[in-house]
């Protein structure tokens, strides 16, 4: 038996000695259904206190503004009774050729856009309000794929999380040196409260696609969902409990838990799930996603989320799609870049399945 001071090496060894009976092993169509029913149970268990109900919505535009190849819409609704949720709502122009292209009796694909930690929604949708630390990191993490989407003729929304942006505590900000990191202080009071951010956040997800369902432009059959690093947490949950998203895009965070949050500790309290690890790892997760499309992106110089620990996580992937009967409906795409989009290949997966 080993003796530990370090609190870290004494993780290190229980993540070892954990037996995840969820761990995906099935062989077979009808052991791969057994088995993502029963886990899906459980990750709903886990993920614990839901809101009562869905409530009216009662959505109103705040305003609208025309950039070049499309109108951004500021939209807010209700996803409960006392929580608000902002969003911006990206419709390319009438008469851009690949939105006609894309056009099925009027109607376009429409993407769900989560952000990662920074400015929010305003990353992704390239929106700028003077702050440098706003500008400097949607360029490094390569955020903006809004306006791209809109371009290529897609709508997008994208919101806010519980904590980030317009909806950040008023104080601490994630990842600012010395200060408390909001994402974290969300989850520390929520869980006191016995609630989880990250279940809200899944909730708020599901009513930003009741509001493309009650928007005329949108084809309900054609809904994406992208997001990159705590994006792509929120974009893996969302996909996997919500079957109105017909494909994903989980960029910069398919890995292994063992690897980037036990080992490394590169995560945050609100894009964690307690007692997980008891069951299931990242990849019997995103194995959930079968028989979806789903495409999973990491850069080779990802300094969070180590590559060959993606690599070697997505063969369970893989395997899962195989017993299912659909194995060119996933996709590792290992890129030569670092914490961000392959713009691209994310590009093309849409493209494909949309």
């Amino acid at each position: 038996m080993s003796h530990y001071y370090s609190m870290g090496e004494y993780l290190k060894e229980k993540y070892k000695e954990t037996a995840r009976p969820f761990s995906f092993s099935a062989d077979n169509k009808e052991d791969w259904e057994q088995w993502k029913h029963q886990f899906t149970e459980k990750l709903y268990e886990l993920l614990g206190e839901w809101p009562a109900k869905i409530v009216d919505p009662r959505p109103l535009v705040l305003e609208k503004v025309r950039y070049e190849g499309y109108i951004c819409e500021k939209v807010m609704i209700h996803s409960e009774e006392n929580m608000q949720v902002p969003f911006y709502f990206l419709i390319p122009d009438s008469d851009n050729p690949k939105a006609i292209a894309r056009s099925r009796n009027g109607k376009l694909p429409a993407v769900l856009c989560m952000h990662g930690h920074g400015g929010g929604k305003d990353d992704v949708a390239d929106i700028q309000h003077g702050e440098r630390q706003r500008e400097v990191a949607y360029k490094m993490h390569n955020y903006n794929m809004a306006p791209a989407l809109a371009r290529e003729g897609y709508i997008a929304i994208v919101p806010d999380a519980r904590g980030f942006g317009e909806r950040n505590l008023g104080y601490g900000k994630p990842h600012a040196g010395g200060e408390k990191d909001g994402c974290d202080l969300v989850f520390l009071k929520s869980i006191m409260l016995g609630i989880n951010p990250l279940t809200l956040n899944i909730w708020d997800a599901m009513r930003c696609v009741d509001y493309l369902e009650s928007r005329d432009e949108v084809d309900m059959e054609r809904v994406g969902c992208i997001g990159l690093s705590f994006g792509g947490a929120w974009a893996l949950y969302t996909s996997i409990l919500d079957d109105r998203i017909r494909t994903a895009v989980i960029s910069g965070y398919f890995n292994s838990f063992e690897s980037h949050a036990i080992q490394w500790g590169n995560f945050c309290g609100s894009m964690t799930i307690p007692h997980l690890l008891k069951y299931g790892e990242m990849a019997d997760l995103a194995a959930l996603l079968a028989p979806k499309p789903v495409l999973l992106t990491s850069g080779k110089h990802d300094m969070g989320f180590p590559y060959e620990a993606s690599e070697q996580a997505y063969e369970t992937v893989k395997r899962a799609y195989t017993a299912a009967g659909c194995e060119e409906k996933t996709k590792f795409d290992g890129f030569e870049g670092g914490h961000q989009f392959n713009v691209p290949t994310t590009l093309d997966w849409l493209n494909q399945w949309l």
